[in-house]
């Protein structure tokens, strides 16, 4: 059995597509999370952008808020 290292950098030698792939398997095996976004949700989302009730961040803004 691999380590959780060598699997890692398995992992960041993959495509992009296979990367991709991977989290879609790894996301769908945590039965229990809820990672699923559907389109209701999206348009609401999107409505409480477009109204200003809700304001983005940029990609720098949201590294800079989770610690990156």
């Amino acid at each position: 059995m691999s380590t959780f290292t060598e699997i890692r950098e398995a992992v960041v030698s993959l495509s992009k597509p296979e990367r991709a792939e991977l989290a879609v398997l790894l996301l769908g095996s945590l039965n229990d999370t809820h990672y699923w976004v559907d389109d209701e949700e999206v348009d609401q989302r999107s409505a409480e952008m477009d109204s200003g009730v809700v304001v983005g961040v940029t990609k720098e803004e949201f590294r800079k808020l989770c610690g990156r």
